[in-house]
């Protein structure tokens, strides 16, 4: 996701690039969950972050060891939609208990079936499992919305439809929420697909798109997005609710409309 940003950026003329501005939490009012873990178990935490001194948190993060690199990583963030934070259980000494995110019997929903459920609400709208296996939340409405909205913004003209793609980034993290729950951390992978609805038309790719389109027109368009979630599970078979989501294109390709081809 960071390395599309810099993608994007250099695709575009100097007059039009931003400067860059680096993302800072305030250390003070940082909230670490810190999971006691088990020899030979990979060493992680999460984070809720704030940008600003005083503020209540507006990210989650999750760090994770790199042993081959012989580093700690930021391996995901999320921006909040709200920023009341989801009630980790804490032990004695203050440390949080990891979880098994995936085929958790002892929680309604894995981060598999998180993610799927993800996925639904940007290809159906959430018509077969995204609103059953998550409540209403701001941020499952907005994933909901962004299919609604792609459905309808080419009218006759053309189409735009959302689908799952390979995800390279399988790990998930998990810790134990107060209420016997827990809150998952997670990624996922989908493509949005737009094409002209006949021959005559063409998609002009916008200035954010000239990393990997360089203004040639196409017949169709297909975005990758790589996103990270993260939501609350609860222990009993009710509902999930998705607590952030971001995400970041990484990829555009298609075919030139004929016209341009020929040119090539």
């Amino acid at each position: 996701m960071s390395v599309s940003d810099y993608t994007e950026t250099e695709g575009l003329p100097a007059k039009d690039r931003e400067p860059y501005e680096r993302w800072s939490y305030d250390l003070a009012s940082a909230k670490l969950y810190i999971p006691r873990l088990a020899a030979g178990e990979e060493r992680w935490f999460a984070a809720a972050l704030s940008s600003e001194k005083g503020k209540a948190p507006s990210r989650l993060a999750v760090f994770a060891e790199q042993p081959q690199h012989k580093r700690w990583e930021m391996v995901s963030v999320v921006d909040l939609d709200s920023q009341k934070l989801p009630d980790v259980a804490l032990d004695r000494e203050g440390y949080a208990t990891a979880v098994a995110a995936n085929d958790n019997k002892q929680l309604s929903a894995d981060a598999d079936l998180l993610r799927t459920a993800v996925l639904d609400n940007f290809t159906t709208g959430g018509t077969n499992n995204g609103s059953k296996v998550f409540a209403p939340t701001k941020a499952s409405k907005r994933q909901v919305k962004v299919h609604s909205d792609a459905a309808t913004r080419f009218g006759d003209k053309g189409t735009s439809v959302f689908d799952g793609a390979d995800n390279r980034f399988t790990d998930a993290y998990a810790l134990k929420t107060a209420d016997g729950g827990a809150l998952v951390l997670f990624s996922h992978t989908h493509t949005q697909t737009d094409a002209v609805a006949h021959s005559g038309l063409q998609l002009n790719p916008g200035k954010e798109d000239r990393a990997w389109l360089h203004d040639v027109p196409r017949m169709s368009i297909r975005y990758t997005f790589v996103c990270n979630d993260a939501a609350t599970v609860p222990a009993k078979a009710e509902p999930s609710r998705l607590i952030g989501y971001t995400c970041a294109r990484t990829d555009a390709s298609g075919p030139p409309v004929p016209s341009w081809s020929h040119r090539a």
